[in-house]
């Protein structure tokens, strides 16, 4: 362990975490919980620390922009639920919005606590001293989702945002909101990074870079969460807060809110300090177990509303993380395609794990025989062929793994199509399921998979333009029994691109894209084929449910002649021109502040 590291532990040696310690110990059991002190205790690659000083708004940015005049200069309501605030986070939180560059806002606390006398003398100083803070005193707490609608009716501005009692905003919050806003007013909901902060301001850590807006992931998490910004016309249009979703009264709010929104608009900067203290759910989940069953009925109706029927939402052992199941409607014939040279080691470990595994039983198999040689691969070929859902097609020519799947897809008789290497061990009986079910969702085109090396570290976790220079592997090499930069690697989400290794779609998604492009015969022909999907306003989904081994491309061998390098060469070059806009504005399921060096989400230096 890193000296450091153990430092900072034993300085956390403090009787209320070693409580909360032995509390998510009796959670998740020895083995579960050990996995994830040792992960939590993994060296940053970044620290954050000083990167979120070099990264802060400085005070000569600050002074540049409250001198500067917007075209659009909306003003912003802040809403603030206050109830039994202790003076110290009472007044910080108002300095932090007093000390906006941004100086259009206004600042209305709906104040439940008609008897803490303190408080109250603290707030009417503040309304006197300066007129944009509104107090609106209620006789009486009426919980936070009430409350806040207290504060909403207060509310005069163009645009409303959230901040709870206890925590603060960046000076620049609300200069970058209305920056955006001015960018493109159609905008209708924003939200922004954030990060935790300790009781005494002392320490800001655990970082939330966040992606634009990705569905699956918002089923999975409320990962939006602070600061949330929404149109005041939006807010009377959905309604306010439901107090039947007190503890997930913002989930269920977000949820409603993008339903509706034009535009979504996501500020890839931290803006906005979630503040870390005994009873917060910053600091202990386990404090408000009831707001997970409230997060998780935030989900169902979401579901409803958008006209799922059928899905079932499940907690994971994470607090705060669900699994969504979608139901399998009918049972539809699926073109499994293994395109193979030689090697029937491999192809007859793949297809015995298909049969002899899956649940799904309407199916096909499509091996594509290409250039073997070895007769004990076609003395296989002729067993395969006497079984009823096997049947084997030859492609003529040179390795072209695009021309391949498009000559196979021809000859495919199935309405969904799933690609799959040779070199691929299923371990998951419900596969084809749980890949179809996510597939036959109007809204997705592609689905992909959760593959581990031999050795049971990932392989594939979805995939980030950008990474390597063209595209990388999400949490490639990491432990299996390890979730990952805030739990990512064990949930469903959308990204720009997952590997065809194992990969599903629709038929009718891959004739409208036209198949793989047969100019990348070897490298990125899957990346170009989701962000083709991903063009046309289909969602390419990671399936972290669905797992299987993979062996990686031991039918073609390595890139190591001079003419595997030079294609290889020339397929990156292709990549970079047909897709250089993406490349320099960046993935939209990444973050401009994490790194393209690496796999593991760690912070860009």
């Amino acid at each position: 362990m890193n000296l450091s590291k153990m430092l900072y532990f034993i300085k956390k040696l403090k009787p209320y975490n070693i409580v909360k310690g032995l509390r998510y110990l009796n959670h998740y059991g020895p083995k579960e919980f050990f996995n994830r002190l040792f992960e939590r205790l993994e060296p940053d690659e970044v620290p954050y620390g000083p990167w979120y000083e070099s990264h802060r708004a400085t005070p000569e940015e600050l002074k540049r922009q409250s001198r500067h005049t917007f075209a659009y200069a909306p003003l912003i309501s802040v809403v603030v639920p206050a109830y039994h605030t202790p003076e110290a986070f009472l007044r910080e939180m108002i300095e932090s919005v007093k000390s906006q560059s941004y100086e259009n806002w206004q600042l209305v606390i709906a104040d439940a606590s008609p008897d803490d006398e303190r408080m109250n003398q603290v707030l009417k100083v503040y309304a006197d001293d300066d007129r944009r803070i509104v107090v609106r005193t209620l006789k009486e707490n009426l919980g936070i989702a009430e409350n806040t609608n207290a504060g909403f009716s207060a509310a005069a501005g163009d645009y409303v945002g959230l901040l709870d009692h206890d925590d603060l905003l960046a000076p620049d919050a609300l200069y970058e909101v209305v920056d955006l806003l001015n960018k493109d007013r159609h905008t209708d909901v924003v939200y922004t990074d954030e990060d935790k902060v300790t009781t005494d301001l002392s320490e800001h850590f655990q970082p939330h870079m966040k992606p634009d807006f990705n569905l699956d992931l918002l089923r999975s998490n409320n990962y939006i969460c602070h600061f949330f910004v929404v149109k005041r016309s939006l807010i009377e249009r959905v309604g306010g807060f439901r107090r039947e979703f007190d503890g997930a009264q913002d989930y269920d709010f977000i949820f409603r809110c993008v339903e509706q929104a034009k535009k979504i608009g996501h500020i890839p900067r931290i803006l906005y300090h979630w503040r870390t203290h005994k009873t917060s759910t910053a600091d202990n989940p386990a404090s408000k177990m009831y707001a997970f069953e409230a997060g998780k009925r935030a989900i169902e109706g979401n579901l409803m509303r958008m006209g799922v029927t059928g899905a079932c939402v499940s907690h994971t052992s994470d607090y705060g993380f669900y699994n969504v199941t979608y139901p399998v409607k009918g049972s539809p014939l699926i073109s499994i395609i293994i395109p193979n040279k030689d090697h029937i080691d491999l192809l007859k470990q793949c297809i015995d794990s298909v049969t002899e595994l899956s649940t799904y039983q309407n199916y096909e198999l499509l091996i594509v025989e290409n250039n073997s040689k070895e007769p004990s691969t076609f003395e296989y070929y002729q067993e395969l062929e006497k079984r009823s859902k096997v049947r084997v097609i030859t492609y003529q020519g040179e390795f072209n793994f695009s021309a391949i799947n498009n000559f196979a897809v021809s000859r495919a008789k199935g309405d969904f199509l799933i690609f799959l290497n040779n070199d691929i061990k299923v371990i998951t009986p419900g596969w084809m399921e749980s890949l179809l079910a996510n597939v036959q969702r109007p809204e997705v085109g592609v689905v992909g998979s959760k593959l581990y090396y031999p050795d049971d570290t990932i392989q594939h976790a979805g995939i980030i333009i950008g990474i390597g220079g063209i595209a990388g592997h999400a949490f490639l090499g990491m432990k299996r029994s390890r979730t990952g930069y805030l739990h990512k690697a064990s949930l469903q989400m959308d990204y720009s691109a997952v590997t065809a290794a194992c990969m599903m779609m629709k038929r009718e998604v891959f004739d409208q894209v036209e198949g793989f492009d047969e100019k990348l015969k070897v490298a990125f022909n899957d990346v170009d084929l989701c962000l083709r999907v991903c063009q046309e306003g289909y969602l390419c989904v990671y399936d972290p449910h669905v797992e299987m081994y993979h062996y990686e491309s031991k039918s073609r061998g390595l890139e190591d002649s001079k003419e595997k390098v030079r294609r290889f060469q020339t397929e990156i070059e292709y990549m970079r021109t047909r897709w250089i806009d993406l490349l320099k504005k960046g993935d939209p399921y990444y973050n401009k502040n994490l790194t393209l060096g690496k796999w593991n989400y760690s912070l860009r230096p």
